[in-house]
């Protein structure tokens, strides 16, 4: 049956495929095309077998490849990769329509199916009202340093997308089919004649604009569609919600522009410039979504009478044409343009598309024009059409709700490190205490806390500070003038990375007070402060530390201005690479526990905020899964998500997949925060189990890692890691210093760099010897524990369920290809060797814990992407292996260099889920 189901998708992978090697004949010629073709035949082989035979047929394709040749060849498998994802998103959006057609009931990850659980489960519409009240989900949009892509082929890449769409949405006469085909034809072409690499590295501005490009596809239109489909069910469900208000509780926000956190090229300017894009992307799409609306609403009032509102919103429209003489819907939305545009330009909007017909005063905020809004909308219902009210203005009115004028809450955050530096020069030039960094940390909080509570500032524009003091309050200054001019919600948070101490915090709240957005006299704190808790040390402190915090009169005076929410940022990435997928999984779990108490005590509402990434290794894996495995009181109606890099792509790229993962955002949210958990709290057996298992696996993992002599060199040539350094990918240096160490190496390129050899090991190893060790020590009971453990805790499922995932993903054989990349041969035999073993010892305890006998035997999809795409992907690994050797070998020619970039684009594509 699933066979069945599948062939649609089938049909579209070989059409693209057949389109893009036709593509490849015409444009590149026979001979080339029988090149690629001989390629992927050996390829398939080789993944299906492994046979030497192979191995060695492909080294020598690979290794005599011309470099145009080898150019040409990357780009064909890499744009089959990025043509196959396009045809997965398509077929998930059929098969999502074929069961709504159906009649079939909501799926789980439905926020329908979320609201029929809630009414199961005896939830009241009381509950749900306060929920709704209350709540936050967002998504946070992070620049990524190994999204490769450009906004050119994302652009060309939807629009394949929305060609494959019509042909399962339209009845096509044989022209219009033809039509249509020649269309794809047309696509796929300018795709391949499109230049995917950058010439230069990415600017931050860069990525301001390819972050922003998701709001054009998907967030500002799927946005407020979201909204109609929850309040439609809910009135569908109980008439009584038609008369309720939903606030707008899903919102999205942004690290780009703000995030300067080892990042110099964040500055001030680029900070201001960040917030006016953005407003921009907002302000551009009301312009045009408003002039629509007057040209729909073209009622008269010789037939429906207006309300007053509505009647003096025309009276003082700038618009006096006789046409429109007794039509005071579109007089009305003539003069609310005027005032849009007029507030475009007060926001820095160069120009509109279209001319106000007059003047008319600016708006103050998007609240008013909000307000002006919603009397065309009360206005409407009055004369009976409300159709015409839920029509386009519905959708409008719910986007100004969502967006404001700012479109999206851009976090600003800064490491502690150059807090602490910042604050020492400051008290020092002030003439406050010039020890500030010879201090312990109990004088140290005495000091700022005495700080905080004079109002009188300690810095002044007349005292000389150096670049880098003066750069941390010049964008602080600049944050304060963005609140004023873009409104309170475009900079709502300030996250503190590497946080590990109660000084780190009042840093903050310092600097914070220097630039006006703490006020000492009245005890008002204008942003959330976060700290970050990265390494595997920071989460096994954080609990104390918050303890301690909120322990400070004068900290908890600032809280009760932020309602008494505190939220605090978990790092998923930094403690992987720090201890490993196990131990950074399970040292998570516990940190949100301690937290949970500790905030219960202290009467402190806990806002939880994920650093997730797109790799298992990185906390990446399904959203739904991975909140619904929560602890208990963790997620508490408001849950804020690192959204990164090609993960972003995947998830938005695409406005039907992306109204459905910003469904499943939100179910998932609803469902962790009102409906009991029906599993059993873990017992204490299953905690001890955990906390045994992952004292081995991060023993394993350091002892690989950072206490094998050899290892950096092993990881440095096995792996891209210094290629992709130099490739056009983000604005971020890949290490925060000009050291090798890995330790210093930033957490991304880290898991990146693993994903591109095919290896995966932040996402699994170490768990193998644990439960080794684990069995060896416990027998039989143990594995049965283990099993029981998976069957019963939806978070010891999800992080096998997860491990599964990338442990599939990973080909030891195109891996020992890299391995062969090591000039120290004695050095990778012995480090390959027990990479090899612990792999096969992860994917045996795997199998036995979940019950299955091949990886992914209980998630069908996948394994069916896997083999629809990895055959496509793997000929890019084999000729990668050889471009490196070149490269590495000295030659000088830039064009291996790019040979290389491009084929880093073509398996991260392949991967989806890679950094």
């Amino acid at each position: 049956m699933t066979g069945h189901k599948d062939e649609p998708l089938r049909y579209d992978i070989r059409l693209l495929g057949r389109i893009l090697g036709d593509t490849i004949n015409a444009q590149e010629g026979a001979e080339m095309f029988d090149l690629v073709e001989r390629i992927r035949t050996t390829a398939l082989q080789f993944h299906r077998d492994g046979e030497d035979s192979a191995r060695i047929v492909l080294r020598d394709l690979t290794r005599t490849l011309p470099l145009d040749d080898a150019i040409t060849v990357i780009r064909a498998f890499g744009y089959f990769s990025h043509l196959a994802n396009i045809a997965e998103d398509q077929h998930h959006i059929r098969r999502s329509r074929a069961y709504a057609k159906a009649g079939a009931g909501p799926r789980a990850g439905d926020l329908a199916h979320a609201l029929a659980r809630a009414e199961s489960a005896g939830v009241t519409r009381a509950e749900l009202q306060a929920f709704f009240d209350n709540a936050l989900c967002s998504p946070v949009l992070t620049a990524h340093p190994t999204e490769v892509r450009r906004r050119s082929t994302i652009d060309r890449e939807m629009e394949i997308a929305t060609l494959l769409d019509e042909r399962d949405r339209i009845n096509f006469t044989p022209d219009e089919l033809e039509a249509n085909r020649t269309a794809l034809r047309r696509a796929v072409l300018t795709l391949w004649q499109t230049r995917i690499l950058r010439d230069s590295r990415l600017r931050v501005i860069d990525e301001v604009a390819n972050g922003l490009s998701f709001y054009d596809h998907t967030f500002l239109r799927q946005g407020p569609r979201f909204y109609s489909r929850l309040e439609d069910e809910l009135v569908g469900r109980d008439a009584s919600w038609a008369s309720a208000r939903i606030p707008s509780f899903l919102r999205f926000g942004s690290w780009i522009g703000g995030d300067r956190d080892g990042n110099p090229y964040v500055t001030a300017e680029v900070l201001e410039r960040a917030l006016r894009m953005q407003s921009n992307t907002a302000l551009t799409f009301y312009l045009s979504e408003t002039h629509t609306l007057g040209g729909e609403l073209s009622l008269d009032e010789r037939l429906v009478t207006a309300t007053s509102e509505v009647q003096s919103l025309a009276d003082h429209s700038p618009d006096r044409s006789s046409h429109r003489e007794h039509e005071p819907y579109r007089r009305a939305v003539s003069g609310i343009y005027a005032r849009l545009a007029a507030t475009a330009h007060v926001l820095g909007l160069s120009e509109s598309a279209r001319h106000a017909l007059g003047n008319a005063p600016p708006y103050a905020s998007a609240s008013d024009y909000l307000a002006e809004l919603d009397m065309l909308d009360a206005s409407l219902r009055t004369h009976g059409s409300p159709e015409i009210a839920d029509g386009r203005l519905r959708r409008l009115r719910r986007a100004v709700d969502m967006f404001g004028f700012h479109l999206a809450s851009l976090d600003l955050r800064q490491n502690s490190d150059r807090h602490e530096r910042a604050i020492a020069e400051i008290f020092a030039v002030a003439g406050e205490a010039d020890d500030y960094l010879k201090r312990d940390e109990a004088a140290r909080v005495a000091l700022l806390e005495e700080a905080l509570a004079t109002p009188r500032p300690i810095t002044s524009a007349h005292l000389a500070y150096s670049d880098d003091t003066k750069s941390e309050l010049a964008i602080l200054d600049q944050a304060a003038e963005g609140r004023r001019k873009f409104g309170a919600a475009a900079l709502p948070h300030y996250v503190i990375s590497k946080a590990g101490s109660v000084s780190d915090i009042l840093e903050t709240a310092l600097l914070l007070k220097e630039a006006g957005l703490l006020d000492a006299a009245s005890h008002r704190l204008d942003l959330d402060i976060v700290p970050l808790f990265e390494t595997i040390a920071d989460l096994r402190a954080c609990p104390q530390i918050m303890d301690q915090l909120f322990s400070r009169p004068g900290y908890r005076k600032l809280l009760a201005s932020r309602g008494q929410t505190q939220e605090v940022m978990l790092g998923y990435s930094d403690s992987n690479k720090d201890g490993g997928y196990t131990t950074s999984t399970w040292e998570l779990y516990k940190a949100e526990l301690a937290l949970i108490e500790v905030f219960a005590r202290h009467k402190v509402r806990l806002r939880l905020f994920h650093g997730r990434g797109g790799s298992v290794g990185r906390g990446g894996g399904p959203s739904y899964q991975a909140i619904l495995a929560q602890p208990p009181g963790a997620v508490n109606g408001a849950i804020r998500v690192t959204e990164q890099g090609e993960v972003i792509a995947a998830k938005y790229s695409n406005p039907e997949v992306g109204l459905r993962n910003l469904d499943t955002l939100a179910a998932a949210t609803l469902e962790a925060t009102l409906i009991k958990d029906s599993s059993p709290t873990p017992p204490e057996s299953f905690i001890a189990a955990m906390d045994e298992i992952s004292e081995t696996a991060f023993a394993a993992y350091r002892a690989l890692v950072y206490e094998t002599k050899g290892f950096e060199k092993f990881f440095r040539e096995a792996t891209v890691i210094n290629e992709i350094a130099t490739l056009n990918i983000g604005s971020r240096p890949a290490s925060r210093s000009k050291s090798s160490r890995i330790e210093d190496l930033r957490a991304i390129p880290w898991v990146f760099s693993w994903s591109q050899c095919r290896l995966m090991l932040p996402g699994w190893f170490g768990f193998g010897a644990a439960i080794s060790a684990y069995i060896a020590k416990h027998g039989e009971q143990g594995l049965a524990t283990l099993r029981d453990m998976h069957a019963t805790w939806p978070f010891f499922a999800t992080m096998i369920s997860n491990m599964d995932m990338v442990l599939a993903k990973s080909d030891l054989r195109i891996a020992s290809r890299y391995v062969d990349l090591v000039t120290d041969r004695t050095l990778s035999e012995q480090i390959f060797t027990r990479i090899r073993e612990e792999h096969a010892r992860c994917i045996e305890h795997l199998n036995a814990i979940a019950g299955q006998t091949t990886l992914l035997e209980r998630n069908p999809l996948l394994a069916r992407s896997i083999r629809n795409r990895f055959p496509y992907v793997d000929p890019l690994h084999h000729i990668q292996v050889e471009l490196l050797q070149r490269h590495r070998a000295g030659e000088a020619n830039p064009r291996v260099v790019e040979c290389i970039h491009l084929s880093i684009n073509g398996i991260a594509a392949g991967l989806r889920n890679s950094g």
